[in-house]
């Protein structure tokens, strides 16, 4: 039995006519009944495994790291007012969130929080998933929404898009049904539209990008169109913006030069651009309309993952903005948009690295940050880093194998040469011969026209740095020993042997030697690839946490931000499993939630990170567990709790009911032990009355 037809709670919603919001509406209700879901059905509220949430948000660590200083600005603008703001990846999953404490745990009751999947399969008719399937923006009002359970919701979502046109995912706010606002939806589209122009630029940093419009005072704001050319002048991207000026399709573009649609040449673009020239240039389109041009060319910055984007460099671009909000007096859509964007572009003029890596700074001298095992590391590399001795970084995931296979390249003689970096885990099976070999023209359906060059052909003159290499499929291997032995690239479809010259640096998690073992890896590519191999400490086991946490904050946005003696607490006794890459995503989202603040205290931290304290700290204050049988698993639960129930209980007796002695005896958090105190009241009731200070 299909659900009934969706009634409409106000004559517009949003961007869309009373009409053409109900034709949406109903569409998404049809697919929705389509997908066998009932309107009454409760509520799904599964969540992706903790470590799934992790390699997800790590594969959309740029995208995430571009949108959260945007994200954290937008919630400004709604502070107070029963909303959360929400980033989700193309399949609707929810990456992260912000929002009023009020709202939070009314949206943890519909399933809004990190993991849980959105799309219209998954939830019905609602704005993340509809938007996603629509492709434009949607707001989802009340009981619009096909689950009966959203009813209290109303939803504003924009899709966001990478360069190439790609969905990258969605930008939401969702707020209580009775404090909707129309110009909630202005405010997500701006949103997603900043976002979606700092990843263009981003992404094409290094190459010569105009920004053009009609008008010369929209040069610099949302509405500049923007272009993106090759040294030979052909066009290798656009915005939405420029398309729509142009009255062009993406695929269309890229038949067009700066000459055919500036009508200006490449040469007197660059030259602009290298002289920064501010004052805007007049050209005519080939519609014959007149706009103002400004050609800029930002230095390139080097990233470390396949197709990745560079982000800005410090989320604390959030706190930037508010600040100039609120000396600037401006608010709502012209706050945001204003002081937004202000503080991002103040951004773009530095070349930045990004956040998710160890350190600011990829030198041998900068990594050697006090450890003596990474001072053992950083001795043998400077011995070998001037020749051209394969390196073979072994550690655990996020251990610092990129930052470490950067700072070889910059103290090698090919220094002013390329780094090229290929995850060997990151391309699909399929493509990463045509990605790593290149091809010829013509050489399979869908090639491009002039074909392309591969990974080993860019790093020629430079370094080639392979990480994950234990990745790499059989067949590839075999290839990559050719090179390697002979010096010559092969592209597909090519009969041409290319000579090459590259230093190669690999990276892998994983052992090599038991992957050879289980005929997972060549032998004979183990054997070329082993010219030096060091392995990389977890950083539970290295003696320098607190230096890199200082030098994160330093580049998180200046010596300002400091840390209570509960988060230095946490984050000098965390185990880390997700090592530097995990610790500078920890901090970089604490930045971002402290926002103008330059304290960073406990409710600061990511709910995930103080779960993983919560784990390891309840280890710390449960007795062994004797061997016990399955059967009687509930009563040894509960005698645990008991047990640390009177443990905590104890521990305040002694010190008089203060939590933070009895806290530091205990060696957990405060934060811990005021989240287990009414377990602990419970379990002792001698405990009942535990003080709070």
């Amino acid at each position: 039995m299909f659900a009934a037809r969706p009634p409409l709670s106000s004559p517009i919603v949003g961007t869309h006519s009373a009409e053409s919001q109900r034709m949406l509406i109903e569409s998404s209700w049809t697919r929705s009944s389509d997908h066998g879901l009932r309107g009454q059905q409760a509520q799904d509220h599964h969540t992706l495994p903790l470590t799934d949430l992790r390699l997800l948000r790590e594969q959309h660590q740029a995208f995430m790291q571009h949108a959260a200083p945007v994200m954290e600005t937008l919630h400004q603008q709604i502070i107070d007012t029963e909303s959360m703001v929400v980033l989700t990846d193309a399949q609707g999953v929810v990456l992260y969130s912000l929002g009023d404490d009020s709202f939070a745990q009314r949206a943890s009751q519909v399933a809004l929080r990190p993991g849980v999947n959105w799309s219209e399969a998954q939830k019905g008719t609602n704005a993340i998933g509809t938007a996603i399937f629509e492709q434009q923006p949607v707001v989802v009002h009340a009981n619009q929404h096909f689950l009966h359970s959203n009813h209290g919701l109303t939803c504003s979502a924009s899709p966001i898009f990478a360069p190439a046109g790609d969905l990258l995912g969605v930008l939401d706010v969702t707020c209580d049904y009775r404090g909707f606002h129309k110009h909630t939806m202005a405010l997500v589209r701006m949103s997603a539209q900043m976002i979606e122009n700092t990843l263009f630029r981003r992404a094409y940093a290094g190459q010569l990008i105009v920004a053009f419009h009609a008008r010369a005072e929209f040069i610099g704001t949302l509405m500049e169109g923007l272009l993106a050319f090759a040294a030979d002048g052909k066009v290798l991207a656009a915005n939405r913006s420029a398309c729509l000026q142009l009255e062009l399709s993406r695929g269309n573009l890229n038949s067009h030069s700066a000459l055919s649609l500036l009508r200006r040449s490449p040469s007197e673009l660059h030259k602009l651009a290298s002289f920064a020239v501010s004052a805007p240039l007049q050209c005519v389109l080939p519609s014959g309309v007149r706009i103002y041009a400004v050609p800029t060319a930002l230095p390139a910055v080097t990233s470390v993952t396949v197709g990745g984007l560079t982000p800005p460099a410090a989320l604390a671009v959030a706190a930037a903005a508010a600040g100039s909000a609120a000396e600037a007096g401006v608010a709502g859509i012209a706050g945001i948009a204003g002081a937004v964007d202000k503080a991002l572009r103040s951004t773009q003029a530095r070349p930045t690295l990004e956040l998710s890596q160890p350190l600011p700074q990829a030198t041998l001298d900068h990594l050697d940050s006090g450890d003596g095992q990474i001072a053992r590391v950083v001795a043998r590399l400077r011995r070998v880093a001037a020749t051209d001795v394969s390196v073979l970084l072994e550690g655990e995931t996020g251990a610092g194998k990129e930052w470490f296979s950067l700072a070889i390249h910059r103290a090698s003689a090919r220094r002013d040469g390329p780094f090229v970096a290929v995850n060997c885990a990151a391309i699909p099976e399929g493509l990463i011969e045509s990605e790593m070999f290149g091809y010829a023209e013509g050489a399979f359906t869908g090639a491009r026209r002039k074909g392309h060059q591969g990974k080993i052909l860019q790093a020629h003159g430079g370094t080639l740095f392979l990480d994950e290499i234990g990745d790499m499929p059989l067949t590839m291997q075999a290839r990559l020993l050719r090179v390697l032995q002979e010096r010559v690239v092969t592209p597909l479809g090519s009969s041409a042997s290319i000579a090459v010259d590259i230093r190669l640096i690999c990276a892998t998690h994983q052992r090599l030697r038991d992957l050879i073992e289980h005929k997972q890896f060549r032998d004979d590519l183990y054997y070329r690839l082993n010219g030096l191999t060091v392995r990389l400490a977890p950083l539970r086991d290295r003696s320098d946490v607190k230096e890199i946490v200082s030098r994160l904050l330093l580049s998180l946005g200046g010596p300002q931000w400091t840390m209570t003696p509960d988060v230095w607490q946490q984050m000098l006794h965390h185990r880390w499993p997700g090592n530097l890459r995990q610790l500078s995503n920890v901090l970089a989202t604490a930045v971002a939630i402290a926002g103008p603040n330059t304290l960073i205290e406990l409710e600061h931290l990511p709910d995930d990170f103080l779960d993983g304290c919560d784990a390891e700290d309840g280890a710390l204050i449960s007795e062994p567990a004797p061997h016990r049988s399955a059967g009687n698993s509930e009563a040894h639960s509960t005698s645990l709790d008991h047990l640390a129930a009177e443990a905590m209980h104890r521990a305040l007796t002694r010190h008089g009911g203060n939590v933070s002695a009895a806290a530091r005896e205990l060696g957990v958090s405060r934060n811990t032990l005021y989240r287990r105190l009414p377990t602990a009241a419970r379990a002792a009731p001698s405990a009942a009355k535990f003080p709070t200070q």
